[in-house]
Order: C-alpha cells, then structure tokens, then sequence
C-alpha cells in the first residue's frame, strides 16, 4: 500500500492522517451545511463538531493503547503518533458521544435530534477513513481463501482480505440508509440508535476477516464483543419505538 501519500520537501504527508483530515473536513462541511439550510442550530454546529473529533480522537487513542499496553509501556512516545495509525473506534464513539451531550445540554440543544442530525456525516467520516486505513496497512485481514479476493500489503507475502476496504463501503452504505431515513419522519434518536446497530453488525461480522486483533472469549476480538453488548442495548429501543408507533397512531 502506500503508508506516504506524497512528499513536500523533506515533510511527508502519511496517508493516515491525510484521510482523517480529509473526513473531517467533508463531514464538517455536510453538516455545517446542511445545518444552515435546515436552520438547525447552525452557530453552534461547528463549535460541536469540533469538541466530537477531539474528544473522539482521544477517546480512540485511549483504548488502543489500553488494548495495546503492553507494546505501548516499552513505546511510552508511540502514544502520541497519530499519524501513523491506531484509533479504536469504540472509545471514540463513547467519549465522542458524552462530549456531545455534555456540550448539547450546557448550550439548550435538544440531544436526541442533534445526535440524528449528525450521525450520518459521521458514519460518512468514517467511510472516508478507513481509505486511510487500506494505503497505511493497519487494521488487515486473514490470508485470503483465493487471491483474487485478497492483495498483498507492503513487507508481506500472501493474499489477505482488504477488511478496510469491505468496511468503508459497509458504512458507506450505511450513511446512504440514515440520510433516506433521516428524510422520513422518524422519533427522536432512531438515526442514532439504528447507526448504533448496523455499525456493530457490520463489524462484528467483518472482524471475522480481520487478522490484526487477538482474540479472547469465544474466540472473539474485543471490538465484537463491544459490538453485541452495544447491539443490544440499542435493540430495546428501536423495537419499543417501532412496536409502539402504530399504536399512538391507532389511538389519535
């Protein structure tokens, strides 16, 4: 793959960084403008957002390195560089998410319908990411069942599954359901909730491909063990909601 993107001068641009800037800016932009023309809380959009990608990129960080300790004890340094790789996603959704809150309820924000209006573009970034992911060689997939369902990365010699790839086009499709649900009317939380679920189902079944995390109980990574406790948990109200709908409709 390609871990530099480009050189200018002696200062190299990794294709990691590069691709997490780049989601950054494309959702800020989405959403920032898609907040103006719904007149959505537009002079605070942007202060928002800003406190979710920090927050998020530390809380990422954070459990990387818990999960990595071991490695990270010896390579106290490493901690700090991003560039090159190793955000958990989990711990960026978690920590992204009470900033968020603590953020919408100091500023009169309605959490619930703020959390529906943004989590498309952030499911977006993501997409958009996990490019970066494929030309830095992180976040790999088993050796491949047929070479043509794999490629070989830089310094390896067998066909592995681009899991990186199968995942940006996973939440890409994801993004494209919120954003025609997000048009329909809906209760407030059911973009957040449902991105919630079909982001822990397409990870949980493509960790099975991935060939970078160890495995523990039931011979499970840590993030598929996450994905089912997360799935459930946003499964009771999707369904409560769901089932209860009709009903309210019936009665009025």
């Amino acid at each position: 793959m390609h871990p530099i993107l480009f050189r200018i001068g002696s200062v190299e641009i990794r294709s990691y960084g590069f691709f997490v800037a780049l989601a950054v800016v494309v959702a800020f932009y989405l959403l920032h403008k898609e907040a103006r023309r719904k007149n959505f809380y537009a002079d605070k959009m942007l202060d928002m957002e800003l406190i979710i990608v920090v927050f998020g990129i530390i809380g990422a960080r954070l459990l990387h390195v818990l999960v990595n300790l071991d490695f990270y004890t010896k390579e106290v340094f490493s901690i700090f560089l991003l560039w090159g790789g190793g955000l958990a996603i989990y711990g960026g959704i978690i920590s992204a998410v009470v900033a968020g809150w603590v953020f919408a309820i100091k500023k009169g924000m309605p959490f619930w319908e703020t959390a529906d209006f943004i989590i498309p573009y952030i499911v977006l970034g993501q997409s958009i990411g996990r490019i970066g992911c494929f030309l830095n060689g992180c976040c790999f997939g088993r050796p491949a069942a047929l070479p043509f369902l794999g490629v070989i990365f830089p310094g390896d010699t067998i066909f592995r599954y681009p899991t990186q790839i199968y995942a940006s086009v996973a939440l890409l499709g994801v993004f494209v359901i919120l954003r025609i649900i997000q048009q329909k009317p809906h209760f407030a939380g059911c973009i957040f909730f449902l991105y919630l679920a079909l982001y822990t189902t397409q990870r949980f079944f493509i960790d099975f491909l991935r060939g970078d995390n160890p495995t523990y109980a039931l011979g499970l990574t840590i993030s598929q063990i996450i994905s089912i406790i997360i799935f459930l948990i946003v499964l009771f109200p999707l369904m409560l909601k769901i089932t209860l709908r009709p009903r309210l409709r019936a009665r009025k």
